[in-house]
């Protein structure tokens, strides 16, 4: 089955990373050639971000054709570039001239800091990332771990990455029409927190409270859990992330610049406000799985995309009174959408942690923790 945004309709997803002499970094496109309504919520203290501002509710362009993360800090944003060239060349983009080819693709842009994790501070996405990543975008399944932009990703001294999940929303049909397809969100993480995924008393992410086994996850043993400690005992400026920042001996300084960054999508009809309130409600689900998160060395950026091919009743503004939130008002379905967001979101950062091997000198959850996981 299916569990990345690839499953939803008119959404392709591509990757193009380097690894190896020097070279730890990579970039993922979210393509959508028929365009996708779009918003976005920023949390972090240090984004790094490119055509977000028009993706204000009040604001004229209403649908997006692509949205681009990248390794690289601000040098990535160039990747961009690479995603307009192709979707220009396939014709993909917003009609301005009288000839079909006349077009300038949206393609709103974050960015992860991972300048120098693979030896050579210089080695950074360009524009040739992006153009790859587009051409190569396609309805597969998306992967998990060290893929994309989740290539050179770190959280707290482990291997982060590029994490997947998809829900089905419990709604009522929008008609009588028995045909009428389900509703889903999905979600796209590229995990480089500064927080911890890790609770390091228990050795177990802090999202499973107490359910490690339905994320095929243990307890691990006393070993795996001193590991864990010292790899975790990281200060930032002054402040201990969680209980880690007592343990003896820990740094005082931890890696630089981090960033958390990610799609959620649906296949709802919704408004361009209506994707900026689901883009800010995922960040709850950041807020769960990464402790902490949003702080001024993240980014944390977070992009709403509805493909629109479920219409789902009442349509926006149609309700007044009693009936603006009650049963079967837009606000309910809003609020089970916004709901699923959230957790969709936590459970593709999730994913990136636990698929996540290690590179180079950044050692993944699985080598730190063996125990923990039920299947070898």
């Amino acid at each position: 089955m299916n569990t990345s945004l690839t499953a939803l309709e008119g959404i392709r997803v591509g990757h193009h990373q380097r690894v190896g002499r020097g070279w730890l970094t990579g970039t993922t496109v979210v393509f959508a050639p028929r365009g996708v309504t779009a918003g976005v919520d920023i949390r972090g203290g240090g984004p790094g971000t490119r055509e977000t501002e028009l993706l204000r509710p009040e604001n004229l362009v209403q649908q997006v054709h692509a949205i681009c993360l990248s390794g690289g800090s601000a040098f990535g944003l160039a990747a961009a570039d690479g995603v307009m060239r192709r979707c220009a060349e396939l014709g993909v983009g917003l009609q301005i001239g009288a000839a079909p080819h006349e077009v300038v693709p949206i393609v709103p842009s974050a960015i992860i800091f991972d300048l120098g994790r693979g030896g050579t501070f210089a080695n950074h996405p360009t524009a040739e990332f992006g153009y790859q990543a587009t051409a190569t975008a396609s309805r597969r399944p998306v992967r998990s771990g060290n893929v994309g932009a989740g290539t050179g990703a770190v959280t707290c001294g482990l291997k982060g990455g590029l994490g997947n999940a998809l829900r089905l929303i419990d709604l009522p049909p929008a008609s009588d029409d028995p045909s009428a397809q389900p509703v889903y969100v999905a979600a796209l993480a590229v995990v480089n927190a500064a927080g911890s995924l890790l609770n390091p008393e228990s050795g177990l992410p802090w999202l499973v409270h107490g359910n490690a086994g339905a994320f095929g996850l243990r307890r691990p043993d006393r070993e795996d859990r001193r590991r864990l400690r010292e790899v975790l005992a990281v200060r930032l400026a002054g402040f201990g992330i969680g209980t880690a920042g007592e343990v003896s001996g820990a740094p005082e300084t931890p890696s630089a610049l981090n960033t958390t960054i990610g799609v959620v999508a649906t296949n709802a009809d919704l408004t361009k406000a209506e994707c900026t309130k689901l883009a800010q409600v995922a960040h709850d689900g950041l807020a769960r799985v990464a402790n902490p998160s949003h702080l001024m060395v993240d980014g944390d950026t977070v992009f709403a995309l509805s493909t629109g091919s479920r219409a789902v009743a009442p349509a926006p503004g149609r309700q007044t009174g009693t009936a603006l939130a009650g049963p079967g008002s837009r606000a309910e379905f809003l609020n089970r959408l916004l709901v699923g967001g959230a957790d969709v979101f936590a459970a593709a950062c999730l994913d990136a942690l636990l698929a996540a091997r290690g590179a180079g000198a950044f050692p993944s959850y699985r080598d730190i923790c063996p125990t923990a996981f039920i299947t070898p």
